[in-house]
């Protein structure tokens, strides 16, 4: 029995469109032809209809359909007395749920479109699961959900949310979406803190996330990191019994993400109910005291692993193994060596560029760069705390400020993909890179090298403003590297994308770079990216938003040792797979690391060198 397969058929809503195809799908069923109606479909319907009952797995409507609407998989019968949720036929379903426990935080990790949000709403109360059963008449009563639940901890967590009536609250992931949700007269940051506190933790909550100099400004002016600051403190001063936060590092600083983190472990304190979704492994790590992954086929089907440590879990899932099930969910490990040596690329160094030492002030703001040098085929990371001027640096290098005083930046052609990103195109993804770069889309190499890798033919038909923050994410480093230039300014290219989409995201960046023999720099607070991409690194010190300096380039090791010695943190890396890991704060590993001075963990990459 165990051997046995269960078939679903996915079709996707925004891709489906009968009224514009002669309905192949359905023409070239073997099972239709049979006289069997395994696919309905007419030029009136909405979407097309497959019986997963009857499909017999042949594929042929995968290979035919036009618009590459439809998707046919095989999955172990065990799973089939394990469904969660499925929304109606031929959609998405979830298989199983993490397990919330009070006092303690669960994280969750997975890829983008595997039913982490559903998977919250339904631990939230927002939905209730119809457990795979989404054409009867009658829903599920909660009574029926605890009854399927029964022998398990999520039984008592149910019960609780029936019988208590636990209060959810969630941190969104789209914080740049919150100024147009925020309702009533109240706008500015203080009066709506005030109006939502129900817990006496406000002046720590000021403190902590450093609300305190944008108190009286409007919502609708703050900038991405302060937004989202503003949403963590918003869902932190709410007296609610579940807490979740999805994606909190977003525009923060390491600084930022580690007193989020402590924070949000605060919360806990109270036995309330803390859950976690998060990409940044080394954030999920130090934050989370027990790991829920999840795998399968994004937009098809996700399937909750059983819970395990933070170590042991984010392994897993970057492994691609579960051994508690013997199985393979992704055909390659991930591994987080430092970045790859550019002799691989034949790079050119012949040529050095210089930068002058310049000083800036704006308003209040001061800062001053030190002078530096860059070659072709060169990336160059900043690092430094928010509000430390790096944007400010790369405004002055594309020639957008003008340096204080007589001292000039020599002209060069620049690219930039901004922080955030605001779809305001009418039209599709294709049209907006036929409009935008069309050259280099047409462009075989480019289609290789960069389109292909990021995978953007899984919507390149669909409307750019229908897109999802990942979605939007690859398609702006795309329009970024397609333009011609001699320098590309990347501002946080790992904003909402998941931990595989990062990797790829670097890797593409690199190989662009050194085959296209530009420079970059960029702008990147997650270590995994940050410590792939970087050739050199400039670091970013000073009083944030007064007084900043920039210093010249230098080594990753010697760049990330001075960063991290500025913000008193030490990182030691996995032994398994080199993933950056967060010390805890006076650990004896910590604590050893400062006295040696060594406080990046690079032992492999001495060893390489």
């Amino acid at each position: 029995m165990g051997d046995r397969l269960t078939r679903i058929a996915i079709i996707a809503e925004d891709k489906c469109k009968p009224k514009k195809c002669r309905q192949e799908c359905k023409k070239s069923c073997p099972v239709v032809r049979g006289g069997k109606l395994c696919i309905e479909v007419t030029p009136e319907s909405r979407i097309a209809f497959i019986s997963e009952s009857l499909c017999i797995g042949c594929g042929i409507c995968v290979r035919k359909c036009p618009f590459s609407a439809i998707t046919i998989i095989n999955l172990p019968t065990n799973l089939e007395s394990q469904i969660t949720h499925r929304y109606s036929a031929n959609s998405f379903k979830l298989h199983r749920l993490p397990v919330p426990r009070p006092g303690n935080v669960l994280g969750l990790v997975g890829t983008n479109g595997i039913g982490k949000s559903t998977a919250l709403k339904i631990l939230g109360g927002k939905l209730k699961p119809n457990l795979g059963q989404w054409e009867k008449e009658r829903e599920h009563s909660w009574e029926d959900i605890i009854k399927h639940y029964r022998g398990s901890e999520l039984q008592n967590y149910f019960k609780k949310l029936l019988e208590d009536n636990l209060q959810a609250v969630v941190k969104p992931q789209y914080v740049d979406q919150l100024p147009r949700a925020i309702k009533g007269p109240e706008k500015t940051v203080r009066a709506i803190l005030e109006k939502q506190a129900q817990l006496p933790n406000l002046d720590e909550i000021l403190d902590t996330l450093e609300l305190r100099h944008i108190l009286d400004r409007e919502v609708s002016h703050l900038s991405g990191g302060e937004l989202q600051r503003f949403a963590i403190g918003l869902t932190s001063v709410q007296k609610k019994d579940i807490y979740m936060f999805d994606e909190m590092s977003s525009y923060l600083d390491v600084k930022q993400r580690l007193s989020a983190a402590r924070l949000i472990r605060g919360l806990s304190k109270h036995d309330n109910y803390i859950i976690v979704v998060e990409h940044d492994l080394s954030v999920l790590d130090y934050l989370s005291d027990y790991i829920c992954c999840l795998y399968g086929k994004p937009a098809a089907y996700g399937v909750v692993t059983l819970p395990h440590s933070t170590r042991e879990g984010i392994n897993i899932f970057l492994d691609g193994y579960e051994p508690t099930e013997n199985l393979r969910f992704r055909d390659e490990s991930l591994t987080f060596r430092l970045a790859e040596s550019t002799e691989d690329y034949m790079a050119d160094k012949t040529r050095a560029f210089k930068y002058p030492k310049m000083q800036k002030t704006l308003g209040d703001f001061r800062l001053s760069i030190d002078a530096g040098d860059f070659t072709d085929s060169e990336i160059i990371v900043m690092m430094g705390e928010n509000g430390t001027g790096k944007t400010t640096f790369c405004r002055m290098l594309a020639g957008a400020l003008k340096p204080d005083g007589k001292t000039t930046v020599p002209e060069m052609k620049i690219s930039m993909k901004p922080q955030t990103i605001t779809p305001k195109f009418e039209g599709t993804v294709r049209q907006l890179f036929f409009k935008k770069i069309k050259a280099a889309f047409l462009s075989p190499s480019f289609q290789t090298d960069v389109v292909k890798p990021l995978k953007l033919e899984d919507f390149i038909d669909q409307e750019v403003k229908h897109l999802s923050g990942g979605e939007l994410q690859r398609v702006a480093i795309v329009l970024a590297l397609g333009l011609p230039a001699d320098i590309y300014l990347i501002d946080e290219p790992s904003a909402y994308l998941d931990s595989e989409q990062r990797i790829i995201a670097a890797r593409v960046i690199k190989r662009f770079i050194m085959n296209a023999k530009k420079t970059a720099f960029i702008v990147e607070h997650d270590f995994i990216m940050a410590t792939y991409l970087a050739d050199r690194v400039i670091v970013f010190d000073g009083k944030p938003g007064i007084d900043a300096h920039a210093n010249t380039p230098e080594s990753l090791l010697t760049g990330c040792n001075t960063f991290l010695k500025n913000l008193d943190v030490t990182f030691r890396r996995d032994p398994t797979n080199y993933r950056p890991r967060i010390n805890k704060l006076n650990s004896q590993l910590d604590q050893e690391q400062k006295a040696t001075g060594n406080y990046f963990f690079l032992e492999e990459a001495n060893k390489s060198s």
